[in-house]
């Protein structure tokens, strides 16, 4: 039996860690080492020859490229101009040799936008946790250093590709689940002994956000090649902000001015709690959970690529062609009311009928046209030309 999407990705970033055990990893606050067995664990994903042919594309530029030397005084970032073009954005290919040479870590953001097996890997691994997932590249010399003592603003998965880095991860989190908001400003030291290990090839190490830790490649070793796999799962913080925006229009409470004129009055404060109470219960409506969680949802489907399960000249399927719903083109069936579902997707939102939807949980799994019934195969075509049905 085929190992689906979410299988595939799932076991090349953890292994054999059951999935319900990653979930509860994903929700402590506890860094995780997973040692691989196979130091070809991750050639499929990426190699050198993969970042060499890309850096001799057009699509070499800034600000996707980047430099990182811990060796620097001040910031670590290499100043730009040192490896792009004059006046331009693109890569000055000698010149970032030089800097690769002397030191410098090549950095390349959101990489599985540009490369297929990455953007396959990244997109089952969404699939599974349903938030949006990046991949960034650290390729770093022997005897250096990208970035000094830090800490991710979201959950990192270190996939280490080919060479060796020593890290060293420290226990204590000085500023508990920090997001995109919280500053740096090297305002954070780090507290007890850092536990120190060396990753190999095939090796993976999960570090929660807010956890401090630091990476070199050891002088007369190999150059080291590393995916980070960055978790953006969106805050409560910033769902509630996106809420309050919505809700604004609909609730009179949130509209309510605050009372300044008041303030100066010895009962001032006063006003300003019943208004605040009631902006705050306003915020208690029921369905809000409902409302942020298809937020989410949707947020997931519009701002990732969208990958359909078709070509240019992909033919529409036939009556005995068996289909399934795409495993690549994020979607999701939010129950009605009244009956039926919203199809919710990266070309939008459309009602289906409660006999569509019954189409669309059989396709879950795999059905022909003809064995859904009268009216499937247009239902199915119309589906397949958007990407959103492949067969199975």
């Amino acid at each position: 039996m085929s190992t689906t999407l979410v299988e595939e990705a799932w076991a090349l970033a953890f292994g054999t860690l059951p999935l319900e055990d990653g979930l509860a990893m994903r929700e402590g606050s506890a860094w995780r080492l997973m040692p691989g067995n196979d130091p070809g664990r991750y050639a499929g994903l990426l190699s050198v020859a993969d970042i060499d042919a890309f850096l001799r594309s057009d699509a070499a530029r800034t600000p996707r490229v980047s430099m990182a030397d811990g060796g620097r005084k001040g910031s670590a970032a290499v100043p730009v101009e040192d490896y792009i073009e004059e006046g331009g954005d693109r890569v000055d290919l000698p010149a970032l040799f030089a800097c690769h040479d002397a030191g410098a870590s090549l950095v390349i953001s959101q990489f599985h936008e540009l490369h297929p097996p990455l953007a396959r890997f990244c997109r089952g691994l969404e699939k599974a946790f349903l938030h949006a997932v990046q991949a960034n590249i650290y390729l770093t010399p022997p005897g250096a250093q990208g970035f000094r003592v830090h800490f991710d603003t979201h959950d990192v998965l270190v996939l280490q590709v080919s060479g060796r880095k020593s890290w060293r991860v420290w226990d204590a989190i000085p500023y508990p689940a920090p997001t995109r908001h919280t500053p740096w400003s090297n305002a954070f030291a780090p507290e007890g002994e850092p536990h120190e290990l060396v990753m190999a090839p095939g090796d993976a190490l999960y570090l929660p956000r807010g956890v401090l830790h630091e990476a070199m490649v050891q002088a007369g070793e190999e150059p080291s090649l590393h995916i980070t796999v960055g978790f953006l799962e969106p805050g409560l913080g910033e769902m509630l902000r996106n809420a309050i925006a919505e809700l604004e229009a609909e609730e009179p409470a949130l509209r309510a001015a605050m009372p300044t004129w008041r303030l100066a009055e010895p009962r001032g404060m006063e006003a300003v709690q019943a208004r605040l109470s009631a902006a705050l219960a306003a915020l208690g409506r029921p369905g809000l959970a409902d409302r942020m969680a298809v937020a989410a949802l949707d947020r997931l489907a519009r701002d990732r690529m969208a990958l359909p399960a078709r070509s240019l000249h992909t033919p529409p399927p036939g009556p005995e062609d068996r289909l399934r719903l795409s495993e690549t083109m994020h979607h999701s069936l939010v129950p009605l009311p009244g009956g039926g579902a919203s199809l919710r997707w990266y070309g939008g939102v459309e009602k289906v009928t409660e006999a569509e939807l019954a189409w669309l949980v059989a396709l879950e799994e795999g059905a022909t046209a003809a064995e859904l019934g009268e009216g499937a195969l247009a239902f199915c075509r119309r589906l397949a030309a958007a990407g959103l049905l492949e067969r199975a």
